[in-house]
């Protein structure tokens, strides 16, 4: 259309008609006398409007959901990042906590046998030296480690210093093929030496040949000269295995370690030795057997007994304390005609008889 004289007078006149036309259905409420035609022009362009927007509607999702998408993304990412930051600190609190008892056991330890010791961490397996069962701490020579101290945990003998550097040393276990001790066992003192062998039991040779060993036998470290490499009393394990007697000067037993090496973490080097021998005071305390539960089972009586017989027990019982028929008690006068009552005769009647 164009811009006529005419156009812009037609257009005037719509607009006015529609001011118009609002200003009388505002005035008539709900009254209004447009609302009929408001009500025929829904009827007619609902359908078509459901129609279209049924139609539209999947596009401007479609639209949306690209628009949206790096944000989502952003919102999934950051929701990973803070689930795997949650994980990270339950698992790091575990383990805080696990490490913690390992330490106070650590010092309950070094308390109970007085041994000065300078607390480290693991934190590597194996050495350059080529020593297959090793451990690097992260203590060395600026802590005051020297070569060829004792090495403990909570839990007992873990082995000694090889090697010192300036801020690390290797650790050779008990475990080791390389690695021998000397032991003394609780209470009968018999001396050996305890070997590693690998994954496998310790194995003890006793220098008494004929020495009596059982399993469960506990095994402490005998000590050194001047408490290097081992100092006294620390607690190594108990016996598993005792071989049989072969009329040798020495004899085998199999101890099982307390320490387990393939989860070692906080450990402690014995930097002062104890004043005295603590003997077997470091042992851990014996487990208490479990209580023994005495089940007595009374036998039924006797089949003949429960028809009619008596058992002993109250045949006794009526012969000691019970007053049988009949029966006259000491000191006691009995009535006359009482032999009647009982189905006898009088003396009387007997001798007419």
């Amino acid at each position: 259309m164009r811009d006529t004289r005419e156009s812009r007078l037609l257009l005037v006149l719509l607009i006015a008609i529609a001011f118009a036309l609002i200003t009388v259905d505002i005035r008539g409420g709900a009254e209004s006398p447009v609302d009929g035609a408001r009500q025929a022009a829904a009827a007619v362009f609902g359908p078509v409007e459901n129609g279209v927007a049924a139609a539209v509607d999947p596009i401007g999702n479609a639209i949306g959901a690209v628009r949206d998408s790096g944000e989502r993304h952003d919102r999934i990412a950051t929701l990973e990042r803070e689930n795997a930051a949650l994980k990270a600190k339950l698992g790091s609190d575990d383990r805080n906590r696990s490490r913690l008892r390992e330490l106070d056991t650590l010092l309950k330890t070094a308390g109970a046998g007085q041994y000065g010791i300078k607390g480290a961490e693991v934190i590597a397996i194996g050495a350059a030296q080529g020593f297959s069962w090793t451990v690097t701490i992260d203590a060395g020579a600026d802590d005051g480690i020297e070569r060829d101290m004792t090495v403990l945990n909570g839990s007992g003998l873990v082995g000694r210093v090889t090697t010192v550097g300036p801020s690390t040393a290797t650790v050779l276990l008990a475990s080791d093929p390389d690695f021998t001790v000397g032991t003394r066992m609780e209470k009968s003192d018999e001396l050996g030496f305890a070997t590693g062998q690998g994954n496998g039991p310790l194995l003890v040779q006793l220098l008494n040949g004929k020495a009596k060993v059982k399993n469960g036998d506990r095994l402490v470290t005998f000590g050194s000269q001047a408490n290097k490499p081992f100092v006294p009393g620390v607690p190594v394990g108990e016996v598993v295995r005792v071989d049989p007697l072969g009329g040798g000067l020495t004899r085998n037993v199999y101890v099982r370690p307390y320490v387990g090496f393939s989860k070692l973490d906080i450990i402690g080097v014995v930097v002062q030795a104890p004043r005295t021998n603590p003997r077997d005071t470091v042992l851990p305390p014996k487990p208490k057997p479990a209580p023994t539960v005495t089940v007595t089972v009374t036998p039924p009586p006797p089949e003949g007994e429960q028809q009619g017989e008596q058992p002993q027990g109250q045949v006794q019982g009526q012969v000691q304390g019970e007053q049988q028929p009949g029966q006259q008690q000491p000191g006691q006068q009995q009535p006359p005609g009482w032999q009647q009552q009982q189905g006898q005769k009088p003396e009387n009647e007997q001798q007419g008889d």
